[in-house]
């Protein structure tokens, strides 16, 4: 089958794939020259350039009162761009917001939105709009044939292709862009540098990047902030066209209060939503020292946000470093010198190479506006030689207008004027030519003969035009610039402090429940057995701690798990279940918890008989789903986790029949996962039949006493008492006194206490 062929109806058809990449490809070409990229020789998208176009046409200027914003954008989308007005009112508003636009090209009266945010905007029936004085650089030379013009949509009017902008506006004001494939971010840069940099370029046309560099130092954006990049990397996207820099909020401290105060925000950071940033950390409690954020922003002081420290011993440099570095006090910005070169394809260019060729296009402006001028003096010129021609001969001009029928062929003839010459006597009126002058004319023919000669000489000289645009470069640097906002610092990039740094270091007890609930409560002298419970529950475990430790939580399956202490519910309800933050395996209990610090040495077992100690460094884990640990035999239990006080402690272990067995801590091996040892002698075939238990272990410091519970019913063994059940590692053990024979719980008391 051919790729194209017309059926039996006249019907083209052709294979799909072919239609496919066809329109896709006209579209991609579509978006990418005439919607996304800006041109190198304006700086300006085609709906930016219809807008500014349009309100020229209907006489915006700067000294001219403003119009309904309604009124452009009508004029924009009836006359040269069909698309939505929403969009092309966005466009212009952008164009009007001072903290977008690093020099504004709309004067807009209204609501044009604010930095918190940009599209605020009123609607555009409300607001009035005009051009700034800036515009003059890119519409002043629009008259004088400096540029092509093409049809518009509908071919009923014709458009610029180009606005003659005198400096170039796409550095000026940056721009962004996502066409097909392909993305331009280009940022804002000061008019003096630019300017001078392009003077620079015009005299020394082998200049390098790093010799533009003295004169464009960096971006310069609309809200100020700093430009905290090295120089190296600002000079790697200025020689390659992409790369990224960095901002930096400014801040200061009041001497008074000792409040921080930020002054300037980067470029398109909400300050709303950067307070709503340090808010959420101060909720979280990752920001401990900051006590309150409130924002002062005025008119005369657009950007005041106060972030006041909890106390004046606060490390203020190191909480502002934090803060660049987890939020948008600093961001980091992209740049992609993607543009539509002056040969009308998208080309990513190096400072260098985007100067050179706007002068190209400056320079050829230049040449056409000049030639332009010179066209009209040499046309004025022209027809002064034929009115001179008619003062010398004004009666005999008169008869032959009067009495001939055809004059103008009769007055070609008889004084050997041009076409242009004789229309332009036909023209006059009558009055006008009787009251013509030979002085007043004489003075014109030199008047233009002078410009006439001069116009030549620049034309005729690469050296004169270059001179000439140079100073006119120059001359509106002057007038049209100002100083730089953004100052370039160069810092190191902002560390955020850790988060166990960021948390208040006290004692807390965490309490863990049969049921799986966690808390914290603050301080040690907390009675976990007298707190609050769910119906059902009662306490498993309570370990004392720092708030700034790792809790660790042990299953009944042997896997282990890790939580923060800060971020622990409180004890003041009744906590909240584990399995909300941790993912244990089904039918999973939480059996056991410890916290402490990272080296210490916690005693595992299980109701089997087995356990080893472990570094509580090996129990830590990232994971939700934990990391295995313990291995158990078929049917075993893990029992609550026990500190290790020291070297000398004892291990104190009873069953279920109520024999204590009492050995040293040091015959159990230490290890990072594994079975264990056995730690008492249980018959294997009462183990398997799990007809006898383990009931619970305790670490017995040196000197130290154990309480045996059976119910409610304490018994304390002093260090003495212990020795009647001293054995070693795997024995049976001696028979607790006949009424303490039901062990529930055995506790271990240090030297002096109980």
């Amino acid at each position: 089958m051919k790729d194209q062929e017309l059926n039996f109806e006249g019907v083209e058809r052709q294979p799909l794939r072919q239609f496919t990449e066809k329109a896709y490809l006209d579209y991609s070409m579509y978006v990418i020259l005439d919607r996304a990229l800006p041109a190198l020789g304006d700086g300006l998208k085609p709906v930016q350039r219809r807008i500014i176009y349009a309100m020229s046409e209907l006489a915006l200027s700067a000294g001219n009162k403003h119009k309904k914003s309604a009124r452009t954008v009508g004029d924009v989308i009836g006359k040269f761009h069909p698309h939505g007005d929403s969009a092309c009112y966005e466009a212009m508003v952008h164009m009007a917001q001072p903290f977008t636009y690093r020099y504004p090209i709309v004067d807009g009266q209204g609501n044009w939105g604010s930095t918190d945010d940009p599209k605020s905007f009123a609607a555009m029936r409300y607001t009035e709009a005009r051009l700034t004085r800036y515009a003059d650089l890119l519409l002043g030379e629009l008259g004088n044939g400096t540029v092509d013009f093409g049809p518009n949509f509908d071919g009923t009017l014709d458009e610029p292709l180009l606005l003659p902008a005198r400096l170039p506006n796409l550095l000026l004001n940056g721009t962004s862009g996502i066409a097909v494939g392909m993305a331009t971010d280009v940022p804002p840069h000061n008019l003096r540098e630019v300017a001078n940099a392009c003077i620079h370029l015009l005299d020394s046309p082998d200049a390098t990047t790093r010799d533009l560099m003295k004169f464009v130092k960096g971006p310069d954006l609309p809200t100020g902030a700093e430009i905290v990049s090295s120089r190296t990397e600002l000079a790697a996207f200025y020689e390659t066209g992409s790369g990224s820099y960095r901002a930096r909020a400014t801040w200061e401290q009041d001497d008074d209060t000792g409040n921080i105060i930020i002054t300037t925000l980067p470029h398109q950071v909400s300050g709303s939503k950067l307070q709503e940033q340090i808010a959420q950390q101060v909720r979280d409690k990752k920001l401990p020292m900051v006590d309150d954020i409130r924002d002062e922003s005025d008119h005369e002081n657009p950007t005041r946000i106060v972030i006041i420290p909890r106390s004046n011993r606060v490390d203020v440099p190191q909480l502002m470093a934090h803060l660049f570095a987890t939020t948008d006090l600093e961001r980091s910005y992209r740049v992609n010198l993607n543009i539509i070169g002056l040969e009308g394809r998208p080309q990513v260019m190096g400072l260098k190479g985007l100067l050179s060729q706007w002068l190209q296009f400056r320079l050829l402006t230049v040449r056409r506006r000049l030639q332009h001028r010179l066209d009209k003096v040499l046309r004025r010129l022209h027809l002064l030689d034929g009115l001179l021609i008619v003062f010398l001969n004004l009666d005999e001009v008169i008869r032959i207008i009067r009495t001939e029928d055809e004059p103008k062929p009769v007055l070609i003839a008889r004084f050997g004027l041009s076409d242009d010459q004789a229309e332009m006597i036909l023209d006059t009126k009558l009055r006008h030519l009787a009251k013509l002058e030979e002085m007043k004319i004489r003075e014109e023919q030199a008047e233009l003969a002078a410009e006439r000669d001069g116009l030549q000489s620049v034309l005729g000289s690469e050296e004169k035009l270059r001179a000439l645009v140079r100073g006119e470069l120059s001359a509106d640097a002057k007038e049209f610039g100002d100083d730089r906002r953004s100052k370039l610092v160069e810092r190191e990039a902002a560390q955020a402090i850790e988060e166990a740094d960021l948390v208040v270091n006290e004692p807390v007890t965490v309490v863990l429940s049969t049921g799986g609930f966690v808390r914290a409560a603050k301080g040690h002298e907390i009675d976990a057995a007298s707190l609050s419970y769910k119906t059902g529950d009662a306490c498993l475990a309570a370990v004392r701690g720092r708030s700034t430790q790792q809790v660790v939580f042990m299953d009944s399956t042997g896997r282990s798990y890790s939580l923060p202490a800060h971020t622990l519910p409180s004890a003041r309800g009744q906590g909240e279940p584990l399995s909300g933050r941790l993912d244990p395996p089904d039918g999973a209990r939480f059996a056991g918890v410890a916290v402490g610090d990272a080296e210490d040495l916690w005693l595992l077992a299980s109701d089997a008989g087995y356990g080893f100690t472990v570094r509580l460094s090996q129990l830590h884990s990232r994971n939700r789903a934990g990391k295995a640990i313990f291995n158990l035999t078929d049917g075993a239990q893990v029992l609550p986790m026990v500190p290790v006080p020291a070297a000398d402690a004892l291990v104190a272990a009873v069953n279920t029949e109520g024999r204590l067995l009492v050995f040293p801590v040091s015959e159990l091996p230490e290890m990072p996962r594994g079975k264990g040892n056995k730690l008492f002698g249980i018959p294997t075939k009462k183990a398997e039949a799990r007809e006898e238990l383990l009931v619970a272990v305790a670490v017995v410091p040196a000197g130290g006493k154990l309480m045996v519970w059976c119910g409610d019913r304490p018994m304390t063994l002093s260090a003495r008492d212990l020795d009647d059940y001293r054995g070693e590692r795997a024995q049976r053990g001696a028979m607790l006194s006949r009424n303490y024979r039901k062990v529930d719980r055995i506790e271990a008391l240090a030297p002096g206490q109980g």
